[in-house]
């Protein structure tokens, strides 16, 4: 099965990583310093669960080479979609399946309005990883987790033997039919929780560790799940508790990509994240006062780095 990991960062690199390493013909679509020593020297993974390199090849920052995909893990950044998903249009065929690993629950509208002809999932990966160096990841622990499946009717038999592959791969994948709930999940940690942790440069282990950040963090995500629920969206009774009862056991002391793009003075995902429960908290008419702070005072970081960013071919993978 050939795989095109468009976004070479902490997770496409993770993941695409694991598929060539068990064999499947996986092409990198990376840029700069990092496609430079991916070309030389290969890509080196270095993960919790036993360290890899891939060999240098099938590295490019054109995805117009790249022959014609069965399946794109699609992991630019948010903010990226439309630019990177009009760079993909001319090699799909009308079997290619795009599976969004991207942060926020709007990417899979996006990517379709760009390519007519594909068929999009959606997914959520659940990792710590990001780029440590040219050709370097590092996956810090945790998860390593996929899960993906069509926002609308029943998996395919297509996405069936994806799930396989990548479970032959050593990846933690699961093909599920709710997937609309499962983005909405995630996007209620990663954006109410991802945001602050970047405001507040702490870690989620740190944050819970202190009673008052520890109540911020709670009332961003409940701020969050409020929007859903009135969005329409089927959540678990009591989710946001449930995620709590986790996190005080199982903190970590990783960050967010967010944090990483704001200390290296990149773009982020603000709007896509943050600005995305506000913006939806004023057509539900749901208040969003925590969201709305934390959005405020990142906005300007963004808009800033926005400004200094150089055109590139290739858009910003996630870290």
């Amino acid at each position: 099965m050939r795989f095109l990991v468009f976004g070479a960062g902490g997770v496409g690199a993770y993941f695409g990583g694991r598929l060539a390493k068990a064999g499947e013909e996986v092409w990198f679509v990376a840029r700069g310093k990092h496609l430079a020593a991916m070309k030389k020297k290969g890509l080196f993974v270095h993960a919790s669960d036993g360290s890899f390199r891939v060999k240098a090849g099938t590295m490019t920052d054109n995805p117009a080479k790249v022959p014609s995909p069965d399946v794109v893990l699609f992991c630019v950044k948010a903010y990226d979609t439309e630019s990177a998903a009009k760079q993909l249009a001319p090699i799909f065929s009308n079997d290619s399946i795009v599976i969004s690993l991207q942060n926020g629950v709007e990417n899979e509208t996006k990517i379709k309005h760009c390519i007519p002809q594909a068929i999009v999932y959606g997914g959520v990966a659940y990792i710590f990883s990001n780029i440590t160096a040219p050709g370097k990841v590092t996956e810090w622990g945790g998860p390593r987790k996929i899960v993906f499946g069509p926002l609308e009717g029943e998996p395919s038999g297509r996405a069936q033997e994806i799930e396989k592959v990548m479970r032959n791969a050593g990846i933690d994948a699961t093909l599920t039919n709710d997937m609309l709930t499962e983005l909405w999940k995630k996007f209620i940690f990663i954006a109410a929780g991802g945001g602050f942790n970047t405001l507040s440069h702490l870690a989620l282990a740190d944050i819970m560790a202190v009673d008052e950040s520890r109540e911020v963090f709670y009332l961003a995500m409940k701020e969050a799940e409020a929007v859903a629920r009135a969005k329409g969206i089927t959540l678990p009774k009591g989710f946001v508790e449930q995620q709590f009862e986790t996190l005080k056991n199982r903190a970590t002391t990783a960050r967010t990509s967010m944090y990483y793009d704001l200390v290296q003075q990149k773009p982020m995902e603000v709007e896509e994240l943050v600005g995305a429960i506000v913006r939806y908290g004023r057509e539900a008419g749901v208040p969003t006062p925590i969201n709305q702070t934390i959005y405020a005072s990142l906005l300007p970081h963004h808009l800033l780095h926005v400004q200094k960013r150089k055109p590139s071919r290739f858009n910003a993978p996630r870290s």
